[in-house]
């Protein structure tokens, strides 16, 4: 199943402010949220690796141009700069333009634009090129639920049924389904890694470290170290599964989602702690492959962080119809694996009281309570950095941030060790925008334009601002909230396909890119969609929408066709 209602939340203040509709944070007087939830089979593109990362060659060489130092207004004020930069010896000269240190997605995306923008680039990587996302995360957990997508299929009968077809009983082989998933990461991964050295990266192996202003270390533990100097400097080192304390995590029966991955076995019953984006999507693999799940949530409700209707939707179709229960507002104290033959056990107190609430003992358990920034050995004390959370401070731009509030120069941090947006595709713009910026062009990342996605079946997507975030600010700032919804229910494409139930997905990115480029509802509803197609959603989406200010002056003169 992978279409279905599409709701968007509009505000408009004044006409003027109406007709600016769409911008996110780019114009003040227009306030606007998009939150959608839209689907289709995706491509692993939507983790933000480049084209190359699949095999696809480039016909970029390096450029032997120089790079273009940025405007006065953009160069950083000397009094803004930390004092305790002044000792530790800036090189004269350089090895690199620009060295970025960890190999993800924000980190290929860094280093790809900087090689169109003809600068002298290299790579640090203590791990393996790829990141979490290609070697543990988005890439791998895509192929799991490929397969769950297809087995929910299959088990459909209803659904097949109503297409006119008969399948014969689903089954699964569970190592062909983890190999399916290890040697889907292994070709991004080795794309990934032959996109760069085709461009002219150079992949420095080793574990970096920050010495001072412009100078980084890096070389194997038990081999001798390398020292390399650049112009410009981004960490993009990423983050590692969050275990809160109490919780003995053994790789086999308490597992976090880099276990998982690895599809070692598929318990009957496993509890996850925690229902976001990582806990739904292997809820999913895992119920379409005959386990039971438990849900653990310390919040009042699942999936906290979507928006309430979304959510409730969800809800509806993802949980309720799933050999699935669960728990919420409560905490799970301890949790010890499973041994001996006796099951893991899960220990839970009421998340506000803090009294015992209940005993679970399960198969399997699966931490999915968030990620936290792997930066510790960096060396940021070398440059007064501290810290917060774990996460690097850095400013709109990206700049490092040290501990008196001064930008430390010629330093970047993008992706999860900032803690901006913990997103892979996020982490590739921050680095894209970081590159624009030391080549000379000033640009600051819309955040709010960004999409997120949840890859269950259906799929769930979100851009902006939820309703209630939309309300409390037009309430602080003074502007009305239009809110627009549609479905799926009477689209051609989708009830061609029997899907007129559910969220839809990867039609977010026609609303995202409509935030980021500043493109107005007002005009945007005038776009012709082709029919029968699951994007016509959107338009009934765009033509519903409620705005006071009027269109845009069409083009004068007719385009001959």
């Amino acid at each position: 199943m992978h279409y279905s209602s599409v709701s968007l939340s509009l505000s408009q203040a004044t006409a003027t402010a109406a007709s600016a509709a769409i911008t996110g944070s780019r114009n003040y007087n227009a306030r606007d949220s998009f939150s959608f939830s839209s689907s289709k089979h995706v491509n692993p593109r939507f983790c933000g690796l480049r084209r190359e990362a699949f095999g696809f060659s480039s016909s970029l060489t390096r450029s032997n141009s120089h790079r273009v130092h940025l405007p006065s207004r953009q160069r950083f004020n000397a009094s803004n700069v930390s004092a305790s930069l002044s000792g530790n010896g800036t090189p004269k000269s350089f090895n690199y333009d620009l060295i970025i240190i960890g190999a993800g997605v924000g980190g290929h995306g860094a280093a790809l634009h900087a090689v169109e923008k003809g600068l002298k680039t290299a790579i640090i990587e203590g791990d393996v090129v790829g990141g979490t996302c290609v070697n543990r995360g988005c890439v791998p957990s895509k192929a799991l639920l490929a397969v769950s997508g297809r087995m929910r299929e299959l088990q459909s009968e209803h659904h097949m049924k109503a297409l006119g077809l008969q399948v014969a009983a689903a089954g699964y082989d569970r190592q062909g389904v983890a190999d399916h998933a290890n040697n889907l990461a292994t070709k991004i991964r080795n794309n990934l890694t032959n996109s760069m050295k085709s461009l002219g990266v150079d992949i420095l192996t080793g574990v970096g470290t920050v010495l001072g202003p412009q100078k980084v270390k890096y070389g194997k533990v038990g081999s001798p170290e390398n020292i390399v100097t650049a112009k410009d400097i981004i960490i993009a080192t990423g983050s590692v599964p969050f275990v809160p304390k109490g919780i003995e995590v053994d790789g086999k029966t308490v597992i976090t989602s880099d276990h998982a991955l690895k599809l070692e076995s598929v318990p009957d019953w496993i509890a996850i702690v925690g229902s976001g984006y990582i806990g739904l999507e292997f809820s999913d693999v895992y119920t379409a492959l005959g386990s039971e799940v438990t849900f653990i949530e310390a919040l009042d409700q699942l999936m906290p962080g979507f928006d309430p209707e979304i959510g409730k939707l969800a809800q509806r179709v993802l949980i309720n119809p799933r050999n699935i229960d669960y728990h919420t507002g409560v905490f799970a104290t301890k949790i010890t694996p499973a041994k001996d033959g006796k099951p893991v056990t899960i220990e839970l107190i009421d998340a506000k009281t803090k009294e015992p609430k209940d005993t679970l003992e399960v198969d399997a358990a699966l931490i999915a309570t968030g990620r936290a920034p792997f930066t510790n050995g960096l060396g940021l004390e070398n440059i007064n950095v501290v810290t917060q959370r774990g996460f690097i401070p850095v400013d709109e731009r990206m700049r490092v941030i040290d501990a008196n509030g001064n930008l430390v120069p010629h330093l970047f941090c993008i992706g999860d060790a900032n803690g901006k947006m913990m997103l892979a595709h996020a982490a590739s713009a921050q680095g894209i925008s970081v590159v624009e910026q030391v080549t000379g062009r000033d640009h600051v990342l819309n955040h709010l334009s960004i999409p997120a996605a949840c890859f269950t079946h259906p799929e769930i997507s979100m851009v902006g601002l939820t309703e209630p975030q939309a309300r409390e600010k037009a309430e602080k700032e003074g502007f009305e909230v239009s809110v627009a919804k549609t479905s799926f229910k009477a689209n051609t494409k989708a009830l061609a396909e029997n899907e007129g139930e559910g969220l839809a997905k990867d039609l977010i990115h026609e609303a995202s890119n409509a935030m980021a480029l500043g493109t107005r509802i007002q005009d945007i509803k005038f776009a012709v969609h082709a029919h029968p197609t699951l994007s016509e959603v959107l338009d009934e989406l765009f033509k519903s929408a409620k705005v006071k200010a009027e269109a845009s002056k069409p083009v004068s003169e007719p385009v001959a066709v």
